[in-house]
């Protein structure tokens, strides 16, 4: 899975199923530090987990407004897909538009679950980017992916985030 680093002091924001049913959380950094994580919050229902890393001045990224998110805006989604394949920690970019908004997946196949009030994007996710954020042109958080509709089991153009206004 993916997280973003939302405070400089190493708190992550991800998804909770990137560490539901974890016994340890180890954490890797873009530049190829690692750390073991601990988890400080989490929320099943929406899908959204609070980790923390014992580190200090981290870069962050900004929490943007996703309110103001309109259909064909172009945004890029970040993450480490299919991070068991490819080695190393540096973050893959892929960018494309909100295709739409408010979109409603329901439990999602788990009744523990609501996925409501959706962005929905074309940018490519896949397994791995979970927990990653959505940005938009300006390099802020607008969303954190947590799902993809699939026959294949990877990016088929449906795309969906947590808007950073939920999280």
């Amino acid at each position: 899975g993916s997280g973003v680093i939302i405070d400089k002091d190493g708190y992550i924001l991800t998804n909770y199923h990137v560490i539901e049913g974890a016994d340890k959380i180890k954490v890797k950094l873009p530049d190829g530090r690692k750390f073991d994580g601990e988890v400080k919050g989490k929320d099943p229902r929406s899908d959204l987990a609070v980790i923390k890393i014992k580190a200090h001045n981290l870069p962050t990224a900004e929490l943007g407004d996703s309110s103001r998110l309109k259909v064909g805006q172009w945004v890029m989604a970040i993450g480490n897909p299919f991070g068991f394949a490819i080695e190393g920690s540096k973050p893959t970019v892929t960018v494309g538009v909100v295709s739409a908004l408010n979109r409603d997946l329901g439990s999602f196949g788990r009744r523990d679950r609501s996925y409501s009030d959706l962005i929905q994007t074309d940018a490519a996710i896949n397994p791995g980017n979970s927990g990653g954020p959505l940005v938009d042109m300006k390099g802020k958080v607008i969303g954190i992916n947590v799902a993809i509709v699939t026959t294949s089991g990877g990016y088929q153009g449906l795309g969906f985030a947590i808007p950073a206004s939920k999280a």
